[in-house]
C-alpha cells in the first residue's frame, strides 16, 4: 500500500470497526492541533481504501454520504484520510452486497445495532439477519448444483455427436442413432429442436 508524506493530518474520530455510532458522525470531522504528520503515514486516501477493496471512489464517497463510513481524519487540505478500520467496513459493506442486501438494508442494520440497548440484544439481530441469508445461500448452492448436473450430462451427451458424418444435416439430430437410447436425452439438448418434430428449414410456427 502506498503511503503518502504530503498532506499535514488533521484528527478526526475513528470509526473503529464495522459499525458506526451515531456519536462518532457528531465527533467526526474535528480539526486537532498541528503536528501530527506521523500518522498520515498510517493513513489512506480515498483512492487508496478503492484500489484495495475494488470499490470505486463514487462508491467510497457515497458510502461516506449515507453515513456507513466516516473519515478517520482530514488533511489540512480537506482531503479525506481513512484508518484500515475503513477497509473492513468497505468489504463489509460489499459482502452484505454480494449477498443480496440494498444499501438501505445495511443501514437498517447500522441503524438497528446502533439502537439496541445490549450488546447480546444486537448480534441477536445480526445473527438473524445473517441465519436468513445462509438459508437462501444454501439454497442457491443446490441450485446450481443441479444445472451443474445438467451440463455435465449434456457435454457427455453432445460428446457422442463428434462422431457424427460431417455431411448429416441438422434434421437427423432428431432421429440420432449414435446415443444409447435407454439414457434420457438431458433436456439441455432436448430443448434445442423444441417439441422434436421440426425439422431445419421448416415453417411451422
Amino acid at each position: 500500500m502506498t503511503t503518502r508524506h504530503h498532506l499535514p493530518v488533521a484528527h478526526e474520530q475513528s470509526i473503529g470497526g464495522p459499525f458506526v455510532s451515531s456519536a462518532s458522525r457528531a465527533d467526526a470531522r474535528t480539526e486537532a492541533p498541528d503536528g501530527a504528520e506521523g500518522e498520515e503515514e498510517r493513513l489512506l486516501q480515498v483512492g487508496d481504501i478503492a484500489k484495495a477493496t475494488g470499490k470505486t471512489v463514487r462508491a467510497i464517497h457515497h458510502y461516506e454520504e449515507v453515513g456507513l463510513l466516516i473519515p478517520h481524519a482530514r488533511s489540512k487540505g480537506r482531503y479525506r484520510l481513512y484508518d484500515h478500520a475503513a477497509l473492513t467496513r468497505v468489504r463489509w459493506i460489499g459482502k452484505l452486497h454480494d449477498l443480496g442486501l440494498s444499501l438501505s438494508q445495511i443501514q437498517q442494520i447500522v441503524s438497528t445495532w446502533e439502537s439496541s440497548s445490549s450488546a447480546p440484544g444486537a448480534m441477536a439481530q445480526i445473527r438473524h439477519v445473517y441465519q436468513q441469508k445462509l438459508e437462501e445461500v444454501r439454497e442457491q448452492i443446490a441450485h446450481l448444483e443441479t444445472l451443474e448436473h445438467e451440463l455435465v450430462a449434456s457435454l457427455a451427451y453432445l460428446d457422442t455427436c463428434e462422431a457424427c458424418d460431417p455431411a448429416e444435416l441438422v434434421a437427423a439430430c432428431t432421429n440420432c442413432n449414435l446415443h444409447d437410447k435407454s439414457t434420457a436425452e438431458p433436456e439441455l439438448v432436448a430443448g434445442i429442436r423444441g417439441n422434436g418434430h421440426c425439422r431445419h428449414g421448416s415453417n411451422h410456427r
